[in-house]
């Protein structure tokens, strides 16, 4: 008998079916405009654009525009690339419109996707991002559908690393943007670190279509994007350190996989405090428990997780004499990308790396903060219904899965256990063997570039050709991933299999075309094309008859969702194809998480060696693992969340106000306001409210006055007076700060005492913020212990930050007042003075006589009258180039320095 709720479902329909049945009344509008787009000229679909623009501004909804816009961007499409984008793919669309995840299988068209809720959003005039998982995928896709986007009359874009400023600047000012979630972050925290708004890059955050959804919002979420500047050089003792980890017996730490954390025992902490003393890395009589042993523990237990926990060729390899780490989802490399807290150093001295200084925190935030940013966001993906909470708890997302174009055919195999490594690869070498004999291509996938090479040797060992895809061979990815679907192609490929790069079968035609253009460039290449598409259709015959791509895996994921990327290789767009996972009871996976019970179930059904067990069950029981580990990650993710929203809080504060500083023509009204609350501070501490005058402290007053205001006003005297109290005080004081601001206004001038607000503001503002995050980061470290007290370690957090945000705020008020009171106009004979400074250092920077290279000219030098050593006859230089003084500083740091 059927249960109620299934028998809702075979009524009603799933929740998901009813959201695709609601879109089809749209899809069918779309489609019955198809006929009056197609009549169009060219120039009639760019006009059409000119025309939704103007219906926009004049307060149409994008809802009522949708039918048409997504007309016009179809017939956009078709004619700049070749492409009818099918129903399936509009349906995408629309809910990417909506603001949600847009779950589509492999090979279903998410880039084409993508540009019909840009399109559409991108009316507004505010820009619209769309957001990849690499560089290559940014560019190649920005490239590809600026041909669609440029048929109808708009602009895109692309934001890479190392972008020149004005280039990156343009970029954002187009239409549609395409770019990484890194450089988007590094963006946003870059423009939340300029002094003038002509310098910031990202005008808006309107609308986001994340590509890859669940890798961006979910995988590299966990990891905070960090801006940073060098710290003290402690290389010394992060070698010192790690001589001694060695020396360190198993006895001394356990382990805890499930955590990855490594903690010492009691018997390591005492071993370790005779090995620190013998080193003179502890003074003589001290613990490693007392206060003075803070930072010699902290390097000590980055040492042990560096030896224990951080393997060679599985989480970072050694390439040019720099650890670089490797991304556990995509196995991709992550270059520039560091380990905070020292942990990097640490792997540097194990591996015999020059170790690179220490960095403090400048600027941070999290993906999901900076994505929370926009006003609407968006994504696609082929697997996203596992994490289908976190979006919707986190990011406000809902997932809906899109049917495919045309049926999946691939036979998804139940997976096959196996008691010992050794067994589960012959197997593998075995299958791999079998489908190769019958020409079918097969694409192999391995969780570690250590384990790909493994599997590597074995095949060679058997006489199999394959090719290899990991993090060392990076560069050659697209090629290798479009060989993959060639007639009896066998690819090992780490988890980063085919991202962005579709698996075709018989190979990828357009790559083929393009390498025989390149070798015979004066050949007729309409002729080669359709000689290589002929060629290509018998080899994708060929395939499908040998049964399409297998996807064989040698492990389970801990994410059910990187598991099912890698079986969405295979089956795209209805072709044939299979998949299989090959596991052992030694799996990092079956390991930690419960095999002990399948072992001794193995073991009593008398399983002879190389034999292994088959069954829906065993899938089920996996699948269960593998959820209660997505569920673990998702509650660490859950909980930097919290920590961070705190922050978050705090970002949002400084940034707006360093935003309203920049916007801002005069600040006098801020500074003003800053002043007197740093002087009715003043008058409270020394003067304390409802207190008698013998209780008064007027000579701290007076000194304080003096070196808070850089005032000498005669304080003991008015306290002296009949009727005086510490309001009376604090007016006069007002008055007095007042007055003197006013005469630095005139001596410098209006628009110069402007400037030098705005700087001193910002510096300020950005000096304490930098303190401030260190300070945090020392909190959140400590914090954690308030649990053993019975305390909760997040509202601790909570109360002690916004204590810390407080007097931070009290600290930029007095900063702030204290330069202020400080300026002056230079005397001329200390410019005369620095001038000659100016130019002894001038001298002494330029190369000697017998130096072959030139010294470079100083700006303006080829003006005629122009003296280096005369700022009359420099003209007016912008702030930011170089100093006419040949300095090589910037003027503003220079000679337009303000005293």
């Amino acid at each position: 008998m059927l249960g109620f709720g299934t028998l809702a479902k075979k009524v009603f329909g799933t929740p998901n079916d009813r959201k695709i049945k609601a879109t089809r009344p749209l899809v069918e509008k779309i489609n019955a405009l198809e006929p009056e787009f197609e009549k169009l000229s060219d120039e009639g679909l760019i006009e059409k654009t000119a025309e939704f623009r103007k219906r926009v501004a004049e307060g149409e909804s994008l809802d009522a525009i949708l039918p048409e816009a997504f007309a016009n961007c179809r017939e956009g499409a078709k004619r700049a690339l070749g492409l009818r984008a099918f129903d399936t793919q509009l349906m995408g669309g629309i809910f990417l419109h909506q603001g949600n995840i847009s779950e589509m299988k492999t090979g279903e068209g998410k880039t084409l996707v993508a540009t019909f809720p840009a399109y559409l959003n991108a009316l507004t005039g505010r820009g619209v991002h769309i957001v990849t998982v690499n560089d290559y995928l940014a560019k190649r896709d920005a490239e590809w559908m600026s041909n669609v986007y440029t048929a109808l009359g708009m602009t895109t874009g692309v934001v890479y690393p190392q972008q020149p400023e004005v280039e990156k600047k343009a970029a954002y000012g187009c239409d549609v943007t395409y770019a990484t979630n890194n450089e988007l972050g590094f963006d946003y925290l870059r423009d939340n670190m300029k002094s003038e708004l002509t310098d910031m890059n990202q005008r808006d955050h309107y609308f986001a279509i994340v590509d890859e959804v669940d890798s961006i919002l979910i995988d590299e979420a966990r990891t905070p994007l960090i801006i940073s500047g060098p710290a003290q050089d402690r290389s010394d003792l992060y070698l010192a350190v790690d001589k001694l980890i060695p020396q360190l017996s198993e006895d001394h730490f356990s382990i805890d996989e499930k955590t990855r954390n490594v903690t010492f025992t009691d018997e390591g902490n005492e071993y370790l405090e005779e090995l620190l003393q013998k080193a003179g890395l502890l003074p003589e009589g001290q613990s490693l428990y007392d206060p003075e042993s803070t930072t010699i523990v902290h390097h000590v237990n980055q040492g042990l997780r560096a030896h224990k926990l951080f393997t060679k060729d599985k989480d970072y390899i050694v390439r040019d004499g720099d650890v670089v780490l490797i991304d556990e989802f995509t196995g991709r490399m992550m270059a520039g990308r560091r380990l905070s807290d020292g942990l990097h150093q640490a792997i540097e001295a194990k591996e015999g790396c020059p170790i690179q200084a220490e960095n403090v925190t400048l600027a941070q935030v999290t993906f999901q903060n900076y994505f929370r940013l926009y006003d609407k966001l968006s994504g696609m993906t082929g697997t996203a219904a596992t994490e289908a909470e976190e979006f919707m708890e986190i990011y406000g997302l809902g997932v809906v899965e899109v049917p495919t174009n045309r049926p999946i055919a691939r036979i998804d195999e139940d997976d096959q256990v196996y008691r010992t490594a050794k067994e589960k690869f012959e197997a593998v070498v075995r299958t791999i063997k079998e489908a190769h004999e019958k020409q079918q291509p097969v694409l192999v996938g391995t969780t570690s570039i250590e384990k790909s090479e493994f599997l590597s040797q074995l095949l060679t060992e058997a006489g199999i050709k394959h090719n290899v895809l990991n993090a060392r061979q990076h560069e050659q990815e697209a090629q290798i991933v479009a060989d993959a679907g060639k007639l009896g192609a066998v690819t090992i490929a780490t988890n980063m299999a085919g991202r962005g790069t579709d698996i075709k079968l018989g190979g990828n035609v357009e790559f083929k075309i393009m390498e025989a253009i390149e070798g015979n460039p004066e050949g007729d290449h309409q002729a080669i094309r359709e000689r290589i598409e002929t060629e290509h259709a018998a080899d994708e015959q060929a395939v499908k008859d040998a049964g399409g791509l297998f996807v064989l895996a040698t492990e389970r994921h801990e994410s059910r969702r990187i598991d099912n990327q890698l079986r969405g290789r295979s089956g795209r767009q209805g072709d044939p194809g299979r998949s299989s996972f090959f596991l052992s009871l030694e799996d990092d996976l079956m390991r930690i998480f419960g095999s002990e019970r399948l072992d001794k179930v193995l073991s009593s059904l008398g399983m002879k060696e190389g034999e292994a067990i088959i069954h829906p069950w065993v899938n089920k029981s996996l699948e269960r693992a593998q959820a209660k580990v997505e569920g673990r990650n998702f509650d660490i993710r859950k909980q930097l969340l919290k920590f961070d929203d705190v922050m978050n809080e705090q970002r949002k504060v400084i940034f707006s106000q360093r935003l309203e500083i920049m916007e801002a023509d005069d600040l006098s009204e801020i500074t003003k306001d800053m002043r007197d609350q740093v002087i009715d501070d003043l008058v409270d501490t020394f003067i304390p409210p409802k207190s008698y005058a013998d209780q008064w402290n007027t000579e701290g007053l007076y000194a304080a006055v003096i070196e808070k205001l850089n005032m000498d006003v005669p304080v003991i005297k008015w306290a002296e007076e009949e009727g005086v109290d510490g309001d009376v005080i604090a007016e006069r004081l007002e008055e007095e700060a007042d007055k003197m601001m006013a005469g630095k206004a005139e001596a410098f001038g209006a628009d110069t005492m402007r400037q030098i607000e705005k700087q001193i503001l910002l510096q300020a503002i950005d000096g304490k913020w930098r303190e401030h995050l260190l300070t945090l980061e020392h909190l959140r470290s400590v914090v954690g212990f308030r649990g053993y007290a019975q305390r909760d370690p997040l509202n601790e957090y909570k109360t002690e930050s916004f204590q810390l945000f407080e007097s931070m705020l009290d600290g930029l008020r007095e900063d702030v007042t204290e330069k202020l009171g400080q300026i002056r106009p230079m005397t001329e004979e200390e410019q005369q003075q620095l001038m000659q400074q100016m130019a002894a250092q001038q001298a002494a920077m330029q190369p000697p006589a017998e130096d072959p290279e030139p010294a470079a000219a100083a700006p303006g030098e080829a003006r005629e009258g122009f003296d280096e050593n005369d700022p009359s006859t420099w003209g007016n230089p912008a702030r930011n180039e170089p100093c006419p003084c040949g300095s090589g500083k910037k003027f503003k740091h220079c000679h337009g320095r303000l005293a």
